[in-house]
């Protein structure tokens, strides 16, 4: 599957996440305060919680319910209750808008 457009860079908002759903992939996408956009999977591995919910700060996304945060660089949670991590999907900005491929992760060492 060839990536898909989702939107201009310019319609996120910093610090808020945005859940979107390719081909039946949910997946959070989020513009941190630098800038930078991420798209990371959209659901907690603890409590199968929309992650596009909660609370965006530097480089994590925090789940609403639990509190667990995960990496938007790595999607490894970096608190517990949630251990194991989410995926983070391949993002590309072409001319400000922002694609995505929901078959290809990134692999995180």
């Amino acid at each position: 599957m060839a990536a898909e457009l989702i939107c201009s860079i310019d319609d996120l908002t910093p610090n808020e996440a945005v859940r979107v759903v390719i081909d039946g992939v949910a997946i959070a996408l989020v513009k941190d305060s630098s800038g930078q956009c991420h798209a990371i999977g959209d659901t907690c591995t603890h409590g199968d919680i929309s992650l596009a919910e909660g609370f965006v700060e530097s480089d994590t996304l925090e789940c609403w319910a639990h509190g667990s945060k995960f990496s938007l660089v790595t999607g490894k949670p970096l608190t517990l209750p949630a251990f194991e991590p989410v995926p983070v999907y391949e993002l590309t900005i072409v001319d400000g808008e922002v694609y995505i491929d929901p078959t290809k992760t990134k692999e995180i060492v």
